[in-house]
This record gives structure tokens, sequence and C-alpha cells, in this order.
């Protein structure tokens, strides 16, 4: 019989197209990969991987072997999975990419349930204002907030994203109150820390504009700050901003104009097919937690 460890490290090395980075992924140096992946095509008596010097694709065996062999090894997973009980599944270590500013206020609160709930798991936050490379970085999911473009990611949204327009009360009183898109031109607007474009949609429908400040920073958290403090006009969450509107450290500007409905937040994760259970529960808990309400907004 093929050897199940045999399976696991071609079907990593399949889906991340390097055998360095399956290696990195299992723990096994490139050599002891390349040395199983040769074994397996011996015993098969087929080649599985066209390698050349620059990346590594599937033949049409390997394609057709691939799409089999996942199937194998989730069914593997989801019955230990069902013997052993979900606690005790859930062993090894999570790493999770998420947005700073959103991790700190939305994630880390919450793991103490996720944890207690799975002792064994261990997980791995890497905060990031910028996309990590999942696949690169050896990550099992990653949190974002954005319009997912990339399809050779499977994405599951987890909650809406309402995005709108704000300002200090005192940047209001010195500086007034916009009343139009054009008016708002005039006024001092401060970019996102990534330089987006603002896309927002009003009565006349979806329109963009590209904000030129005098404050840059590569920081999310700053512009939050900065539009507390009244330095000026700012397009943000609500996640981020909701407790400064309810308490009034913050009043919404153009009620009738917010960011595009096309943003959503979401998990991201390299496939489909053979989703180990602890990423799975994980978004499972993120799903529940926030909803198509999330709390932030109720």
């Amino acid at each position: 019989m093929t050897n199940l460890g045999d399976l696991e490290i071609f079907a990593k090395v399949a889906a991340t197209g390097s055998m360095s980075l399956a290696g990195r992924a299992l723990g096994f140096s490139p050599a002891v990969v390349s040395k199983r992946i040769k074994r397996l095509e011996d015993r098969l008596g087929t080649r599985l991987l066209q390698r050349t010097t620059r990346q590594i694709s599937l033949t049409e065996a390997g394609q057709g072997f691939y799409d089999r062999v996942l199937g194998i090894l989730a069914g593997l997973e989801e019955a230990e999975f069902y013997i052993s009980g979900r606690s005790a599944q859930m062993h090894g270590t999570l790493k999770v990419s998420a947005p700073t500013s959103f991790g700190r206020m939305h994630i880390a609160p919450h793991l103490k349930a996720f944890m207690e709930e799975h002792p064994e798991l261990a997980i791995n936050l890497v905060l990031s204002d910028e996309f990590s490379d999942i696949v690169g970085g050896g990550f099992d999911l990653a949190i974002r907030i954005a319009e997912l473009t990339d399809s050779s990611l499977v994405a599951r949204r987890l909650a809406p994203v309402r995005r709108l327009l704000c300002a200090s009360p005192d940047y209001v009183a010195t500086h007034g109150m916009p009343q139009s898109i054009d008016e708002l031109k005039q006024h001092r607007c401060l970019p996102a820390h990534n330089n987006d474009v603002w896309r927002l949609e009003g009565p006349d429908g979806a329109l963009s504009m590209r904000p030129e400040g005098m404050l840059v920073t590569n920081s999310s958290e700053v512009i939050r700050e900065a539009v507390i403090a009244g330095l000026g006009i700012a397009l943000r969450s609500t996640w981020d901003i909701g407790e400064e509107l309810k308490q009034g450290r913050l009043v919404q500007v153009l009620p009738a104009y917010e960011g595009s409905r096309n943003v959503t937040l979401s998990a991201v994760y390299p496939s489909r097919q053979f989703l180990p259970a602890k990423v799975r529960l994980f978004i499972d808990y993120l799903a529940e937690l926030y909803g198509p309400t999330p709390y932030w907004e109720r």
C-alpha cells in the first residue's frame, strides 16, 4: 500500500507548487520531499510532477491523482475527527494573518474562549496592514477586509463591512460640515494608510476619489487617531470607530455617501479541498461570532 505520508507530501507540493515550501510546511528538507515524491512515482509507475528550474506543475496523470488524493486525505481527517472528538483533534499550531487594528480589536479579545475549548491548539496570530502571502508565509488562513479578486484562493464571507466618512466635532466646528462631494474635496481629508482610492456609493451611484492630505503613513491606526484628534475627515469602518460614534467623539459626514458594499470581511485560505479541521473550526467560530449583523453594528 502507498505510504500515506507520501500522499500528504505530494498533496502539499501540488498545492504550493514548491518542494521547499511543502517541506517547510511539513517539517521536511527539500531533499527528503524530493526523495518521497520519487518513491511515490516509482511505485505508481508514472510521473506526477513536471519539474523545471523555475517551477513545478502537475502532469495530466498527476492532476487526476491529486484530485482523488485530496478526497482520501480529507476522509481520513474526518474519520480521526469523528473518533477523537473536537478538543482532542485540535492540536498543533494554527497560523493566522489579520489586519493590525481588526486583529487587536476583534480577534485577540475572543481567542480565550476558542483556545479554552481546544487547549491543545496553539495560535500564531500575525498582524499586518499588508496582504500576506498565504502559501509562501506558511499561513493556514488570512482574515482580509477588501474586495477580493485573487481567484487562486478560496474566500468565505464572515461579515459585511460598513464604512463611512467621519470627523471630530472640533473639526466640524472649525471647518464646517461639507454639504456635497464637491465641498468635501475642499476639506482636509486623510488618505488611507495604503493610499487606496475612496470608493463611495451615493444617491447617483458609485464614485471614486483619491484624497490628498498632509498626513502620509503606513499605519491604519495612525489615521484612526488623527481623525479622532480632529486633523481631518476620514473614511473608516464601523468596526473601527463604532464606539467613538456612539460616544460623540466622531460624527458622520455626508451620510448619503458610504463605502462600497463590495468590501467584506472574509476568511481566505489556499484550497477548498482537504481543509484541516483546525482551520474549518476557527472559521466557523469567527462566522458565528460576527454573523450577518456584527456586534459592532448592534
